[in-house]
């Protein structure tokens, strides 16, 4: 996996975040979701590359290879506030002052704080099967407390630690047929390495702890404020998961903090980068503006 890239450990003052990176051009910040690492990214980075871009794929603090402090009461240590600050400090670090972005899953939630909290650093922004939290929480429904229940055993106290690390590979179907095919044998191998690590468990637990509690606030607090994105938001989602089922149309719910909105689905389930990295990548790099056709 990433051929021609190089892996580097950035201290960002209470975290180590592993960050690989290569390419040349205008750069872009690619963010995964849960449970992956940086390595979910593996098909679509080169292509990216290929295009004539600087691609970066951190692990998210506490995900994967990265390790940020121990967790603190009110979750602040793993908010998005938090991550989104490890993130400027990698760019930083690579030399990145203004650079394009995507978010994934659980990435979505941590872009666009990043976009919010440092609106000179981000020039595009694109958000992948995702919404900011509280879109989520005020549409909760029978159905989405039903499909989406892990939101909230996640955020209960000791309770999901016990069960997934009792044995982490049933909890997330490791060994489900084809899944090996489908992740690329290397990103399997690092994510089964992951998930196998009480202190990651942990981690990505606070992540969704936080995103009930003092993330919800900050985004509240956004948009009680009237804050908004100031660049151009691409949305995409997939169409073999459930994103517009729950909730309707995406980009009319991202309108609501951005103005300038585009996007549309990918036939593909929910983990579009390992599932259709043809499509996402050319989508990417056109609406990132890659200098290669």
């Amino acid at each position: 996996m990433f051929e021609g890239f190089e892996t580097s450990y950035v201290d960002t003052g209470d975290a180590t975040i592993r960050v690989r990176h290569g390419g040349e051009g205008p750069p872009i910040l690619l963010l995964h979701g849960h449970p992956r690492t940086s390595a979910t990214w593996h098909r679509v980075a080169p292509l990216l590359v290929e295009r004539g871009m600087a691609v970066v794929c951190p692990d998210l603090r506490g995900y994967g290879g990265s390790r940020g402090p121990a967790p603190t009461v009110d979750h602040s240590a793993h908010s998005k506030r938090a991550v989104a600050g490890d993130l400027a400090r990698v760019m930083d670090r690579l030399g990145h002052e203004r650079f394009a972005l995507a978010g994934h899953d659980r990435g979505g939630p941590v872009a666009l704080r990043l976009t919010l909290d440092h609106p000179d650093r981000v020039e595009r922004v694109a958000f992948l099967d995702c919404l900011p939290l509280v879109e989520h929480l005020d549409r909760i429904t029978v159905k989405f407390a039903t499909d989406w229940w892990h939101w909230f055993f996640f955020a209960q106290p000791g309770k999901p630690e016990r069960v997934i690390t009792a044995d982490p590979e049933a909890w997330y179907k490791a060994h489900e047929e084809g899944k090996r095919d489908r992740m690329g044998p290397g990103n399997h191998d690092e994510w089964l390495e992951a998930i196998r690590d009480p202190r990651v468990v942990r981690a990505m637990l606070e992540d969704y702890r936080a995103g009930l509690t003092v993330d919800r606030e900050h985004e509240e607090t956004d948009r009680a404020a009237g804050r908004r994105i100031g660049c151009p938001v691409l949305v995409q989602w997939s169409l073999r998961d459930d994103l517009e089922e729950q909730h309707g149309d995406p980009v009319a719910i991202w309108r609501s903090w951005a103005d300038d909105v585009r996007g549309h689905p990918i036939d593909c389930g929910h983990h579009v980068a390992e599932e259709a990295p043809h499509e996402l990548a050319a989508v990417l790099a056109d609406f990132a503006g890659a200098p290669r056709p």
